[in-house]
Protein backbone atom coordinates (compact mmCIF):
# COMPACT_ATOMS: atom_id res chain seq x y z
CA UNK A 1 0.00 0.00 0.00
CA UNK A 2 1.15 3.58 -1.14
CA UNK A 3 1.75 5.93 1.80
CA UNK A 4 -0.29 8.66 2.68
CA UNK A 5 1.55 11.42 2.14
CA UNK A 6 2.52 10.06 -1.48
CA UNK A 7 -1.31 9.75 -2.55
CA UNK A 8 -2.39 13.80 -2.17
CA UNK A 9 0.23 15.85 -3.40
CA UNK A 10 -1.45 19.60 -2.75
CA UNK A 11 -4.85 21.20 -2.29
CA UNK A 12 -5.98 23.06 -5.33
CA UNK A 13 -7.68 26.60 -3.98
CA UNK A 14 -9.73 28.42 -6.85
CA UNK A 15 -12.73 30.87 -6.73
CA UNK A 16 -14.64 27.49 -7.92
CA UNK A 17 -13.22 25.32 -5.56
CA UNK A 18 -13.81 27.70 -2.46
CA UNK A 19 -17.72 28.01 -3.38
CA UNK A 20 -17.93 23.99 -3.17
CA UNK A 21 -16.16 24.43 0.53
CA UNK A 22 -19.75 25.57 1.36
CA UNK A 23 -20.93 22.30 0.63
CA UNK A 24 -18.15 20.70 2.61
CA UNK A 25 -16.12 19.62 -1.03
CA UNK A 26 -12.88 19.84 -1.03
CA UNK A 27 -10.52 19.49 -4.32
CA UNK A 28 -7.07 17.92 -3.60
CA UNK A 29 -4.09 17.10 -7.15
CA UNK A 30 -3.94 13.47 -6.37
CA UNK A 31 -1.20 10.51 -7.61
CA UNK A 32 -2.30 9.57 -11.16
CA UNK A 33 -2.30 5.90 -10.31
CA UNK A 34 -4.32 6.38 -6.64
CA UNK A 35 -8.07 5.20 -7.03
CA UNK A 36 -11.41 6.16 -5.32
CA UNK A 37 -11.16 4.03 -2.12
CA UNK A 38 -7.16 4.79 -1.47
CA UNK A 39 -8.09 8.68 -1.92
CA UNK A 40 -10.87 8.05 0.85
CA UNK A 41 -8.92 6.38 3.41
CA UNK A 42 -5.63 9.08 2.86
CA UNK A 43 -7.75 12.15 3.38
CA UNK A 44 -9.40 10.33 6.31
CA UNK A 45 -6.20 9.13 8.11
CA UNK A 46 -4.07 12.88 7.68
CA UNK A 47 -7.22 15.21 8.11
CA UNK A 48 -9.14 12.66 11.08
CA UNK A 49 -12.19 13.52 9.40
CA UNK A 50 -15.39 11.27 7.29
CA UNK A 51 -15.07 10.98 3.85
CA UNK A 52 -18.79 10.34 2.10
CA UNK A 53 -17.62 10.55 -1.59
CA UNK A 54 -14.53 10.89 -3.65
CA UNK A 55 -15.34 12.09 -7.46
CA UNK A 56 -11.70 12.10 -9.74
CA UNK A 57 -10.84 14.02 -13.02
CA UNK A 58 -8.23 12.98 -14.90
CA UNK A 59 -6.48 16.10 -16.52
CA UNK A 60 -4.08 15.54 -19.46
CA UNK A 61 -1.85 17.88 -19.97
CA UNK A 62 -1.71 20.86 -22.76
CA UNK A 63 0.77 21.57 -25.48
CA UNK A 64 3.20 24.08 -25.01
CA UNK A 65 5.95 25.59 -27.26
CA UNK A 66 8.99 26.57 -26.01
CA UNK A 67 10.74 29.07 -28.85
CA UNK A 68 10.75 26.43 -31.76
CA UNK A 69 10.44 23.32 -29.52
CA UNK A 70 7.33 21.82 -28.25
CA UNK A 71 6.17 19.20 -25.42
CA UNK A 72 2.96 18.66 -23.30
CA UNK A 73 2.89 19.26 -19.73
CA UNK A 74 2.40 16.73 -17.45
CA UNK A 75 -0.91 14.62 -16.95
CA UNK A 76 -2.84 15.40 -13.10
CA UNK A 77 -5.67 13.88 -11.48
CA UNK A 78 -7.73 15.83 -9.27
CA UNK A 79 -10.29 14.59 -6.59
CA UNK A 80 -13.02 16.33 -5.35
CA UNK A 81 -14.15 14.85 -1.81
CA UNK A 82 -17.27 15.71 0.03
CA UNK A 83 -17.28 15.03 3.69
CA UNK A 84 -20.08 14.25 6.33
CA UNK A 85 -21.88 17.16 7.83
CA UNK A 86 -20.93 16.00 10.85
CA UNK A 87 -17.48 16.16 9.79
CA UNK A 88 -14.91 19.18 11.35
CA UNK A 89 -14.26 21.84 8.43
CA UNK A 90 -10.56 20.92 7.64
CA UNK A 91 -8.06 23.42 9.18
CA UNK A 92 -6.04 23.74 5.88
CA UNK A 93 -8.71 25.72 4.05
CA UNK A 94 -10.10 27.99 6.89
CA UNK A 95 -7.93 31.08 5.64
CA UNK A 96 -8.89 31.23 2.40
Amino acid sequence: MKDTRDIIKRPIITEHSADLMVDKKYTFEVDPRANKTEIKHAVELIFGVKVVKVNTLNLKGKFKRMGRHGGFRPDRKKAVVQLSEDSKELEFFESV
